[in-house]
């Protein structure tokens, strides 16, 4: 461009302003498309290294949770009046045996304390002097149990992470490039290939699961990263590997925090600074060089070559042995925390800012643990999520091929029991059997492969709406639409293989209309599954819960209890039943038009007809069947959608103390 602007100016004549201006624009252009891309880098996140601007002192001083029991009423302190900091560069550790409030204290800090009306939370955090709820800091909470989708690898799972939390103008390649910096940097360039995995296939190790959760966090990047337990079920290797990612962020000028039970030595030497914690109290914080001085001014020594970290968990734990040595352990804990707060008495407050109402605070909190607003447009979640979403089934071979095993199976069984079924009046029973059967075995199949897979998916879902904001909508409509289409075959392998084997109706509308039956009914039972799992706490409950539902669906689906003798409270219970709209259709499907021989004494049902008027069904239609199966399908989306919305992941409000508010 200088070689283009110094030869226009040495061309003679009319022709040298012209050109000269010419350059000019392009390289005021170039100039102009460089900063853009600057910006742009600026925004994603282009490095891992947090600059001098954004270092953040992380402090706080009288953070208190009460938990209040809801049948006796009485007051448990978690946290009582606990105070410290986190500096910018350094690793911080929260120490403690089980129960001492390592969790509480870091959640609170994090803002990620799940709400609850019986729990209350008050105190002051600070950010850099200012009060953190109010602040726009950026922080990750790395959560003590790793849930990812399995089936995705590394690479595809940190790139769905930057495609929804990273700038929506930042171009594909600067993300990418930013996701291979992390993967990198993380010790998991070996492993950007590997499918995550789970209990059904093989993929990370418990440590590179633990790096992976920290990269994901790493994607907005954040100023403040909080880990809870992050070395909770590795090996000692993976525990100091993992340890020693985090030390290395704090190299970057990241402020890090961990919780931590009882590591061993070579980790404990990477703390930099300490806050050890027992029943609620502060027992020390400062930096972890100089807390066995600090007690041994106590009178407790610590063991020549012994773990210091093992020492401290057992000098501040309450024996529960016996009475006498709880009293004991419990008289050396109340000693450690008097001192304590008789050192730090006369330390200076913690500057909050000029605004800490507690209506402020509250309102703050709920910005820090809320859901972030999304990146990118809903056709744009949707299509991300689609093609996640396409994957994990696609690839879930394990369960593709348990689910059309067991279709098999049950066609060859039932295909080997219904064989070539004749027109007597006993084939009207076992007609009548193989289609509930049918109805029955559709249900089941997809309610239970559901309720096995949503619980959990739910409770990763809602991490994901809170880290990257998207929403409940998006996230169904693209579940629906991946897993729709995959979940229709099985019930159609079932038909294709019992329909013409057991010698029903062999009209090929006849077979298109049982096959529509089934699969529509396994639609509907899949969004029962759905409903069931957004309720369910947990997959144990879910599916505890789903067979309960569905035995009343059995029960009134047509062939038990017929509905016309049904009482009449619970006369809507046939209408909701997904499995009596499948029989029914399929009833009439089979029976419509159809002819059987009487038997020997004259006696028995001569048509079809006959029969579906004894079960009820002469007035009804499979396309009307079909419209009702729908209804109840449609009306369980909106259940599923109405809960996820209502469970949305909310956190605690910070509230300020009473002497401050």
């Amino acid at each position: 461009m200088d070689f283009l602007l110094g030869t226009a100016l040495i061309i003679p004549g009319p022709h040298q302003l012209p050109l000269t201006l010419g350059v000019a624009a392009l390289k005021g252009l170039g100039v102009l498309r460089e900063r853009r891309r600057l910006r742009r880098s600026a925004s994603s996140g282009g490095s891992l290294s947090a600059s001098a601007s954004n270092e953040v002192m992380l402090e706080w001083r009288d953070l208190t949770c009460t938990l209040t029991d809801k049948k006796s009423g009485k007051k448990r302190l978690l946290l009582n009046g606990v105070a410290g900091t986190a500096a910018p560069g350094r690793l911080t550790a929260i120490m403690g045996p089980s129960g001492s409030g390592k969790t509480t204290l870091l959640s609170a800090l994090a803002g990620q304390m799940p709400y609850s009306k019986n729990i209350t939370l008050q105190g002051h955090v600070a950010a850099n002097g200012a009060p953190l709820q109010r602040s726009k800091l950026r922080v990750g909470f790395v959560q003590q149990d790793d849930l990812f989708y399995p089936q995705l690898t590394v690479k595809e799972t940190l790139m769905m992470a930057a495609q929804l939390r990273m700038a929506a103008d930042a171009p594909a390649e600067e993300k990418e490039a930013y996701v291979d910096g992390i993967i990198a940097r993380l010790g998991l360039a070996k492993a950007a290939a590997t499918p995550v995995g789970d209990a059904k296939t093989r993929g990370l190790s418990g440590g590179e699961k633990k790096r992976l959760a920290i990269a994901v966090e790493l994607i907005s990047r954040p100023m403040l990263i909080f880990a809870d337990e992050p070395t909770s079920g590795l090996d000692a290797f993976s525990a100091e590997r993992v340890m020693a990612t985090l030390k290395e962020l704090c190299s970057d000028g990241h402020t890090v925090m961990v919780s931590i039970h009882q590591p061993r030595s070579s980790v404990f030497e990477m703390f930099d600074d300490l806050v050890l914690m027992a029943e609620g109290e502060l027992v020390y914080a400062g930096p972890a060089s100089e807390v066995l001085s600090h007690f041994q001014g106590l009178g407790h020594t610590c063991p020549e070559h012994y773990n210091p970290a093992e020492w401290l968990a057992d000098l501040v734990a309450i024996d529960h042995t016996s009475a006498d040595s709880e009293a004991e352990s419990r008289s050396r804990l109340d000693q450690l925390v008097a001192a304590w707060r008789q050192r730090t008495a006369a330390a200076p407050a913690i500057s909050v800012g000029p605004s800490s109402s507690a209506a402020s605070l509250a309102a703050g909190a709920e910005a820090v643990g809320g859901t972030r607003a999304p990146s990118c447009g809903l056709r744009k979640q949707v299509a991300l999520l689609f093609g996640r979403s396409l994957r994990q089934v696609l690839r879930d071979r394990a369960t593709n091929i348990g689910r059309a095993s067991s279709q098999v199976s049950s066609a060859l069984v039932f295909a080997s029991i219904y064989w070539r079924m004749k027109r007597s009046q006993s084939s009207i029973q076992d007609r009548m059997g193989l289609l509930q059967i049918s109805a029955v075995g559709s249900a089941m199949t997809s309610l239970i492969k559901t309720l096995n897979v949503f619980p959990r998916e739910k409770t990763l879902v809602g991490r994901e709406r809170a880290r990257s904001g998207y929403g409940v909508l998006p996230y169904l409509l693209s579940k629906l639409a991946a897993e729709l289409p995959v979940g229709a075959l099985f019930p159609a392998l079932f038909a294709c293989l019992v329909y013409p084997a057991t010698g029903l109706n062999p009209k090929p509308r006849r077979f298109a209309s049982f096959l529509g039956l089934l699969t529509l009914e396994a639609m509907s039972a899949q969004a029962l599954g759905l409903a069931v799992g957004a309720v369910a706490p947990s997959t144990e409950a879910a599916l505890a819960m789903g067979p309960a539902v569905i035995l009343v669906s059995i029960v009134f689906g047509g062939l038990f209890v017929n509905e016309s003798n049904v009482p009449g409270p619970l006369k809507w219970l046939p209408a909701t039943s997904l499995i009596k709209h499948a029989f029914e259709g399929a009833c009439i499907n089979e029976f419509k038009g159809a002819e059987f021989e009487l038997d020997e004494r004259g006696l028995g049902a001569r048509s079809g007809d006959e029969v579906l008027e004894r079960l009820s069904f002469a007035d009804s239609s499979v396309r009307r069947t079909m419209a009702n199966q729908g209804r109840i399908m449609l009306c369980y989306w909106w259940y599923t959608y109405c809960i996820l919305v209502r469970k949305q992941p909310r956190y605690q409000p910070l509230l300020a103390p009473p002497s401050s508010a």
